[in-house]
């Protein structure tokens, strides 16, 4: 499966979920950030021409109303939830007006619909610039997992993961998982964001996106037993080099905010991403406002120790 070309062009920070009824369900930033656009179709590949709703828009003012990223798809429980990042102000960058974290359900079988109510903003211990969320089920026990500004951690942002009371409450503690530490993790800002998980093989695997959104976004991975206790820091181990980065052969730059699927009959893991077709000098401006982030699919592999090989953008 060679997916050199897009699933869904200028759609970042894709997320794809294969339903019980046969169809792969998609969301991704829309550029103009004011919507949240939902796709399905039978096939990866058939996302690009498939049905497409826009299920919820951005209100006029307030947080909610500007610089809709990132949202995801999930259902849990018998209903579907979005989650996503709003901000205040499309101008002020800081802590008191940027991005928190939302939630919409749909209680519908069918999420094809305007019937999503508003759960409102997920609330962490801090009330800071937050985003890039997203949920996984072990052990009957639902998980949160998203990037924060810790302001007395110098950086842009750090991986943190809570256990959930339902799918729109946090409860218990909330453990750092990861800050940008290594020299890749820090070229233009210092990030760790875009965390999707993957549970095989008795592990719990979480890729994590860091550095700037141009050609030197990459994907990093941390891992932890799954039968360990999750919000334990000590559980956790981290990759000290990237294991998803830009393909100059493949001319995919800068990939990353990846999600996970399966092939349609359950028989490969699919890693979907997003990725430039040119480097840094094809973007005219900061790389945040330039569109051309598109989402592409391809399988992957696993090793003897039963750790995922992703290989490169493009070689699948």
């Amino acid at each position: 499966m060679n997916q050199k070309q897009p699933i869904v062009s200028q759609r970042a920070d894709p997320c794809a979920y294969l339903h019980t009824d046969g169809y792969y369900y998609f969301t991704g930033s829309v550029p103009g950030y004011q919507t949240i656009e939902l796709r399905r179709a039978k096939t990866l590949a058939g996302l690009a021409d498939g049905e497409v709703k826009t299920v919820w828009h951005a209100h006029t003012d307030g947080p909610m109303s500007q610089l809709i990223w990132a949202p995801e798809i999930h259902y849990l429980n018998g209903k579907w939830y979005i989650y996503f990042a709003a901000s205040d102000s499309a101008t002020e960058r800081d802590a008191q007006h940027h991005h928190r974290m939302f939630v919409i359900e749909c209680a519908q079988a069918d999420p094809m619909t305007n019937d999503w109510l508003e759960k409102g903003q997920i609330k962490t211990a801090q009330e800071s610039f937050s985003l890039d969320a997203t949920v996984f089920e072990l052990n009957q026990q639902l998980y949160y997992l998203w990037a924060q500004l810790e302001p007395a951690i110098p950086n842009n942002s750090n991986l943190y993961l809570s256990k959930m009371a339902n799918p729109w409450t946090l409860t218990g503690k909330q453990t750092l998982l990861s800050i940008p530490e290594y020299d890749w993790e820090t070229i233009g800002f210092a990030v760790n964001e875009g965390p999707a998980v993957l549970v095989r093989n008795g592990k719990v695997f979480v890729t994590y996106s860091a550095s700037a959104t141009d050609e030197h976004y990459a994907v990093g991975l941390l891992w932890a037993d799954a039968s360990a206790d999750l919000l334990n820091g000590f559980s956790w181990h981290k990759a000290a080099s990237p294991v998803f980065a830009s393909s100059a052969q493949h001319h995919l730059f800068g990939p990353g905010h990846n999600s996970f699927t399966t092939t349609p009959d359950g028989s490969q893991d699919v890693i979907v991403y997003h990725a430039r077709p040119y480097d840094n000098a094809g973007i005219d401006g900061d790389p945040l406002d330039n569109p051309d982030r598109h989402a592409y699919a391809q399988t992957f592999t696993w090793d003897a120790a039963g750790f995922p090989q992703f290989g490169a953008p493009g070689d699948h």
